[in-house]
């Protein structure tokens, strides 16, 4: 018997689609391409640990990845370290207090040691600065800009903001990726007043990020247990999909399938190569939805390191100053007694612009950002153990005007197929696991109609 409900790609986003369908008695299969399910929340061996080879947490803030894992039994811990830094030629210095980051404290902006005199004045410009009536959808760059100043979007914000999108600030599109940022220029008249008051209303909510204690690799693994062996299918990549009576015909390695609703729960570029040959307007719309190739480099040092290691969760490098655009303190962040007295450490690299560096072998990553750890701790100059995993078009680029192509490429899907992930409306977990939580109420709905539709027939 063939499935009603067809999900390809075992992500989160998948395998949430699919659980919460389960949930509501649906017949429905998962099939993915690669070794297990997952995606980018698995783990990798690094000497004798497993460390988390993608995101190593999730925003604790937006409740629907924190209510899925308690749901699934899942206990979450918070980070131990709660202060960042940012990379400078002096240095590592403490970032000033802000949200999102902008800064919520103007003394604090003063006197903080990352900008020079003229920045710190330009960036305090915002508080008097009038706002702008609204323009639709701008790129975050020209926002900051125009209210901070280059110097203090070059090296204080767009590090952050730009780092959780690999992206460049001046292309991505302020409406899909933090609208925060207009509605307190609309609201307060200033980023600044902006950044205050969030953080004022946020003072007692309780950890920013927060993570399943048996790392994020829980998650997935939860939810493919939960789904049962026969549900998910792994190693079987889908080649194409065409409409078959009402339904679809689905051409995968193990053979065809049918089914009446299909979700591509996979990277744009992958499911527009699905789609390709029955809706080719499908395609060339999921083809605008651009993205960057990133890589993962992981170190393990030698006992008695781990004081080293400033007490912060890390730092964040301004564009093109380092090898890597962040580090992450993991023994501090993250401490196990399995790290004994390690230092471990977790450094991005790649980035909308520098895709190229993740081409070098692995040998020259490792030696690259281990030499600029150590110049700027106290570690030594080559870890005990490293990987390095890449994540080739991994990240999407959430442009000017995203909100709208992936409204049009929802209005263009035939009735039964639905898309969900990180390409279309949040590239965090909880944004992910939310948007599966509504297509898949969008696919139960879809389902019930077709039956009455069939039954007044």
């Amino acid at each position: 018997m063939s499935p009603s409900v067809v999900v390809v790609g075992g992500g989160v986003a998948g395998l949430t689609t699919a659980f919460r369908l389960s949930q509501r008695g649906v017949d429905v299969a998962v099939v993915e391409a690669s070794d297990d399910v997952g995606g980018r929340l698995r783990s990798v061996t690094v000497g004798d640990l497993e460390l988390a080879a993608g995101p190593d947490s999730f925003v604790a803030r937006k409740p629907w990845a924190v209510d899925l894992c308690r749901e699934l039994g899942l206990e979450l811990d918070a980070p131990r370290a709660s202060r960042a830094q940012m990379w400078t030629e002096r240095g590592l210095v403490d970032l000033p207090p802000s949200a999102l980051g902008v800064p919520s404290d103007a003394s604090a902006l003063w006197s903080w040691a990352g900008l020079s005199r003229t920045g710190r004045i330009r960036a305090l410009a915002d508080l008097v600065k009038r706002a702008r009536p609204d323009e639709g959808d701008v790129s975050l760059g020209s926002l900051l800009r125009r209210r901070l100043g280059d110097e203090a979007t070059e090296r204080l914000v767009a590090p952050l903001l730009g780092g959780l999108f690999a992206g460049d600030v001046d292309r991505l599109g302020a409406a899909a990726t933090f609208p925060e940022l207009a509605e307190w220029e609309r609201r307060f008249g200033s980023l600044i007043r902006g950044a205050k008051a969030a953080t004022s209303a946020s003072a007692t909510a309780g950890p920013m990020f927060v993570r399943p204690r048996k790392g994020v690799a829980a998650l997935p693994n939860a939810l493919a247990e939960r789904l049962g062996t026969g549900a998910s299918t792994t190693r079987t990549a889908v080649r194409k999909a065409e409409p078959r009576g009402g339904g679809f015909a689905i051409t995968a390695d193990v053979g065809a399938m049918l089914a009446r609703c299909l979700v591509l729960a996979t990277p744009a570029s992958a499911t527009a190569d699905v789609v390709a040959d029955a809706w080719p307007e499908v395609a060339a719309q999921l083809r605008t939805l651009r993205t960057v190739s990133t890589a993962v480099v992981l170190l393990v040092y030698g006992d008695g390191t781990a004081t080293a290691l400033p007490d912060a969760t890390g730092f964040v490098v301004p564009r093109e100053r380092a090898p890597m655009t962040a580090a992450t303190f993991l023994s501090r962040k993250w401490p196990d007694q399995r790290f004994r007295t390690r230092a471990v450490v977790r450094c991005f690299v790649g980035a909308d612009g520098s895709e190229d560096v993740i081409d070098a072998p692995d040998d020259d990553l490792v030696e690259a950002v281990a030499a600029h750890l150590a110049a700027v701790t106290g570690l030594p100059p080559r870890p005990e153990h490293a990987a390095v995993v890449r994540w080739p078009g991994a990240m999407p680029q959430y442009e000017v005007g995203h909100l709208g192509r992936v409204d049009a490429i929802e209005r263009s899907l035939p009735p039964g197929m639905f898309v969900v992930g990180n390409a279309y409306r949040g590239v965090g977990v909880a944004d992910t696991v939310h948007g599966a939580n509504e297509t898949a109420e969008a696919i139960h709905a879809y389902l019930g109609e077709h039956d009455r539709t069939e039954s007044v027939r």
